[in-house]
């Protein structure tokens, strides 16, 4: 990846379909979904999402979520993610994913993603996937990550996926909670934890855990940046401004609409750099 010629790295990039047509969630999810959102347009596979990115000028970290045992739904590969992504590797980004409810699998298919097929992180979402990241039964998996020398990113605060079904498909928004990372990044001090999103309605939480662990980081996708909490841009204009990254959760939100939102802000022009590129490049080790 040619560093220079990249304006800034999307941190959270969703691929949503194979290229055999099969989805990352059942299909009355993916229904839900789309009319919460009220976002009905195309899901693209990977190829095409390199093909959005490099038109842009953009890296995007890519990955799906592995929630088999939640949703009893076959999840896409996270190896033909990565193989994929190679083939791109001007642009793309492979994160891997595990179900962490699978116990020793979940350890043996992270070591091969990261031995085998490079991926530079792992996306977790204990909400979908139906974990307590805090459990200690999951601990020899943040171990693994930590000794890899991997982050991990977690889904944190609400989540749409499940929104106004009945008991909403059975998830737990408290799993999201930020402060359940507090015991990973204390008992893992140099594994890197990124907690996706505005972290609503536990915002504070997560900038606590963000000033009091060096190894968090708060990206900023899924929300248009000008519905941020003020706290959340407050603490990224000074506090956080090293550890707070780009990400879209495209492709429910596009870059084109987050930066032009972010024009609207109050994000001090002067730390924008590092949250659009710089930040990532230190977090993800791209540099030379």
């Amino acid at each position: 990846m040619d560093l220079d010629a990249v304006t800034a790295i999307d941190v959270h990039v969703h691929i949503e379909i194979d290229e055999h047509g099969h989805n990352s969630l059942p299909d009355d999810l993916v229904a839900a979904v789309s009319k919460y959102f009220k976002a009905d347009g195309p899901r693209p596979a990977i190829e095409a999402v390199a093909r959005y990115y490099r038109e842009r000028q953009m890296a995007a970290v890519v990955f799906t979520v592995d929630a088999r045992t939640q949703l009893a739904h076959q999840p896409l590969s996270s190896v033909e993610i990565a193989r994929a992504a190679a083939e791109h590797a001007d642009v793309l980004i492979p994160f891997g994913s595990v179900d962490p409810r699978t116990g020793a699998a979940a350890l043996d298919l992270a070591g091969r993603l990261i031995e085998d097929e490079g991926v530079r992180g792992f996306k977790f979402h204990p909400t979908v996937q139906g974990f307590d990241p805090s459990d200690e039964q999951y601990a020899p998996l943040w171990g693994l990550l930590e000794k890899a020398g991997v982050p991990a990113l977690f889904h944190t605060g609400q989540t749409g996926i499940g929104a106004g079904m009945p008991g909403g498909y059975g998830f737990r928004l408290g799993l999201s909670n930020p402060m359940l990372l507090d015991p990973v990044a204390a008992e893992f001090p140099d594994l890197q934890i990124i907690m996706a999103h505005p972290s609503v309605p536990w915002q504070d939480e997560a900038l606590s855990v963000a000033t009091h662990k060096p190894n968090t980081w708060i990206d900023l996708s899924g929300w248009s940046p000008k519905y941020f909490p003020a706290e959340l841009v407050r603490y990224a204009n000074s506090l956080l401004k090293r550890r707070v990254l780009f990400g879209t959760d495209y492709p429910l939100l596009t870059p084109d609409r987050w930066l032009r939102d972010v024009r609207g802000t109050d994000l001090k022009p002067e730390v924008l750099p590092g949250i659009l590129k710089d930040n990532a490049v230190r977090l993800l080790g791209l540099s030379s």
